[in-house]
């Protein structure tokens, strides 16, 4: 159950690329980390420039960046597959947004007894599938 949560620059993204966004993050979910499309989550958070910081300094006029957490389960990627998501998420994001100030992934494992959906943890999604 990947969660992606995307911080974007930019509070009036239009809807297109927002759904651009959304699609492209869960494909490359499904494509580098080998997770289901229809258990990824992709929350789009959309903020203006001047609340975001990059050394300390606020984006220059027209630069956008992204910052991506993921939420996986630890021990189901292997450090290729990780590394194929991270250099994958910043060639889809530059494509789609142009240039970005820093662009940085965020991969977090966390353990399949602590987290969970729909009232299951992953744990137990595990052992019943």
């Amino acid at each position: 159950m990947p969660h992606i949560r995307a911080t974007v620059t930019d509070p009036a993204l239009p809807a297109d690329l927002r759904d651009t966004l959304a699609d492209g993050l869960t494909r490359l979910a499904v494509d580098a980390l080998g997770k289901s499309a229809a258990r990824t989550i992709v929350h789009l958070d959309l903020v203006p420039a001047d609340r975001y910081r990059v050394a300390g300094k606020p984006l220059p006029e027209g630069v956008r960046d992204v910052h991506l957490e993921v939420s996986i389960t630890a021990g189901t990627n292997s450090a290729a597959e990780k590394a194929a998501f991270v250099t994958g998420a910043h060639t889809f994001l530059t494509g789609v947004l142009g240039p970005l100030a820093r662009g940085g992934v965020a991969l977090h494992e966390l353990h399949p007894e602590s987290y969970g959906y729909g009232g299951v943890t992953q744990f137990a999604h595990y052992r019943r599938n």
